[in-house]
């Protein structure tokens, strides 16, 4: 195989177990399980799944921070957890909970630390931050220290900083957290020109279809023992949970057409209706608050989030409105977990 062949991410069996409690009186938990990940340069990947099955303990692996239990890593052509150091120079990651800014420093002193530690040629460095100030609008705070920026801006300032060393690899764990409407989607347009134009490869975990959507041209979907997830757990001490399985690897237009797609459109109105079951492309309609709010469901295929909007607009008078989006959780449950 050649260089240019190279997958950019490569995981084979890759499998992660931690002993929770005691290590006698404790309980094994496999939190990732005999997962498979190809990934070629270039591509946009979409890293699903509900809390607890395993995405943040995967990218771990991916980066470095964490050793496999049991499996085979190649990121960039190298083992992360043994060239790590090498590995960060091909590298960049956002993680919606770590920051890599100094958090008493302004915002361009961070970006110039950074620039001098990935060695990065004063050339360079220049146009990649013009670039991205230009783009993102950091202009108004980058002399502005990281701990009086407001999330958003702390998150394009993450991401900023994840492309100033030109890395072939972008890890995103949530990056539009925190942003408005207007700012998403100027995230989302820098990112696919990113993607697109300058070939970076993307890894997108994120609860935010719409990122999804708008970026990745394919997803991958994994799923956990539902023990795992947000519930807690219930059963013996001694038991082993198993999670962390690939349930699902398709292409993003795949995943919509097997998920029917299922969206809502809630509104509110100033005086009571009837159902408005009637609309056009309206599957299903739920009646609440005494006919003040009803929540219409419709597949995209069907109709479009506008057209039903100005569709009850002509019937009834409306307080407000909102789209809602089907989770991610919704989607692993109705398409792919195991009957």
């Amino acid at each position: 195989m050649t260089a240019a062949a190279e997958p950019v991410v490569e995981v084979e069996n890759l499998r992660r177990e931690f002993t929770v409690g005691r290590r006698r009186a404790g309980r094994r938990v496999v939190a990732v399980s005999d997962v498979d990940l190809h990934i070629a340069a270039g591509e946009a990947v979409g890293f699903l799944g509900p809390n607890g099955a395993g995405k943040s303990t995967t990218i771990k692996m991916l980066t470095g921070i964490l050793v496999p239990t049991a499996g085979r890593v190649r990121v960039c052509g190298l083992e992360p957890a043994r060239q790590r150091r090498e590995l960060a120079r091909h590298l960049g990651v956002v993680f919606g909970q770590r920051s890599q800014l100094w958090w008493d420093l302004p915002l361009r002193d961070s970006f110039a630390l950074l620039g001098a530690i990935h060695r990065v040629p004063d050339p360079e460095h220049r146009v990649r931050l013009e670039r991205c100030v230009d783009v993102l609008q950091l202009g108004p705070f980058l002399d502005v220290p990281v701990r009086q920026l407001s999330l958003g801006q702390r998150m394009r300032g993450e991401v900023t900083a994840a492309l100033l060393h030109g890395p072939r690899l972008l890890v995103l764990d949530e990056p539009t957290v925190g942003l408005d409407l207007v700012s998403k989607e100027r995230l989302r347009t820098f990112l696919q020109e990113v993607n697109l134009v300058d070939g970076v490869t993307i890894l997108l975990t994120t609860h935010d279809l719409p990122d999804v959507e708008r970026l990745c041209r394919r997803v991958v979907v994994i799923d956990c023992d539902p023990r795992l997830r947000d519930d807690g757990w219930r059963g013996p001490r001694d038991a082993e949970m198993s999670g962390g399985r690939v349930v699902a690897d398709d292409a993003i237009d795949a995943l919509r057409t097997r998920s029917g797609g299922a969206r809502e459109v809630v509104v509110e109105l100033v005086a009571p209706a009837a159902p408005l079951s009637d609309l056009p492309g309206v599957a299903e309609v739920r009646v609440e608050a005494d006919g003040l709010r009803q929540r219409l469901v419709f597949a995209p295929g069907d109709t479009t989030a506008a057209a039903l909007i100005a569709a009850v607009a002509a019937r009834v008078e409306l307080r407000d409105v909102s789209v809602v989006e089907p989770s991610i959780e919704d989607l692993v449950r109705t398409l792919y977990a195991p009957p």
